[in-house]
């Protein structure tokens, strides 16, 4: 069975955007250093746009490629070859791009593990009036990493936060896999713990919109598994690679993605899981609505549990809420 469907603001005095010495020749040869308006090349058209991006000081989150390096922005590009400093998931991922564009920008480690003792240090560069770019190791910072942090404290500290948008592995993918974009909800990382897994899919099960998860190759099978059983068989698709040489799109219910990945050695690279929204609407079953309540009664009370899964699930607040109290009061004797 194959279901494969898809295999710097001008620089400061003294200061170079260092991809510039090689660009002309390289673009020559890559057949981009043609005419555009007015007679001018398109690399003469990069470097006067690269001139006129203005970088304040600042925290500014630049998204960064996610595969393809190809994919940078100008903007980005600019923002970074300005940056005093660039923080970092890891000096050894940045450090290639760093090389990569000729930036010169110190380096500094910011990630779970020193988040506590990494943040005052930039916070302290920003309120000299330095220009900091916060990076992930790939793709749009803040998502499925530590940045909120250091954007909250940022805030806090009246600094200025400038967003500089560009690739999503998650936004990707998204429009890849032919699944209605109108409405989706970007989940993360599923817990690796079958019970908590399914305990997630269980309050998202409902949502109108599509779904979009990341995954590590090593949980891919036991995930889709997982979504199979838990969200049934809406379209789905697995998007693994994406913008590297290797990417590719598989399209298909998610019982036939399960079955398939399940037979399939480990794949590697990047993963997003996108899964289609619910095909009805119809009330919830019984079993469904305890489900549901008994996964929201482990991490918050029983009003807003209520009233979670009402919406979720189109059932009268007063009767969720009354079954809500039962199960909470049933769960409470079993302790005893």
């Amino acid at each position: 069975m194959r279901i494969l469907s898809s295999g710097a603001a001008p620089p400061g005095p003294g200061r170079r955007f260092g991809a510039d010495d090689h660009m002309g020749s390289r673009a020559a040869s890559d057949g981009i250093a043609t005419p555009a308006s007015g007679g001018e090349t398109i690399v003469e058209a990069i470097r006067s746009k690269l001139k006129t991006v203005a970088v304040e000081p600042g925290l500014h989150l630049v998204a960064t490629p996610i595969g393809n390096l190809a994919d940078i922005t100008l903007r980005a590009l600019a923002t970074l070859a300005r940056a005093d400093a660039i923080a970092c998931e890891d000096t050894r991922v940045t450090g290639k791009l760093r090389s990569a564009f000729g930036l010169t920008a110190k380096l500094i480690p910011y990630h779970d593990h020193n988040a506590a003792r990494a943040g005052p240090e930039i916070i302290g560069r920003l309120k000299d009036g330095q220009i900091v770019a916060l990076v992930s190791d790939a793709g749009t910072p803040l998502i499925s990493d530590p940045g909120y942090r250091l954007v909250g404290a940022a805030i806090a500290a009246g600094i200025d936060v400038v967003s500089v948008p560009g690739p999503s592995a998650a936004l990707a993918a998204l429009v890849a896999s032919g699944l209605p974009t109108d409405r989706f909800l970007f989940a993360g990382f599923l817990p690796a713990r079958r019970a908590a897994r399914r305990a997630a899919l269980a309050e998202l099960a409902f949502v109108p919109a599509t779904l979009i998860f990341y995954e590590s190759p090593n949980r891919l099978a036991a995930s889709l598994a997982d979504l199979a059983e838990m969200l049934g068989g809406r379209p789905a698709a697995v998007a693994r690679e994406l913008t590297k040489l290797h990417e590719e799109v598989r399209r298909a219910p998610l019982p036939m993605l399960a079955a398939a990945y399940g037979a399939e050695a480990t794949p590697k690279g990047e993963i997003v899981i996108v899964a289609g929204p619910p095909a009805a609407a119809p009330e919830a079953g019984d079993d469904a609505v305890d489900r549901l309540l008994r996964a929201a009664l482990k991490k918050t009370g029983v009003r807003d549990a209520a009233a979670g899964v009402a919406a979720a699930t189109g059932r009268a607040r007063r009767d969720v809420y009354a079954r809500a109290l039962a199960l909470k009061a049933e769960a409470a004797d079993g302790d005893g």
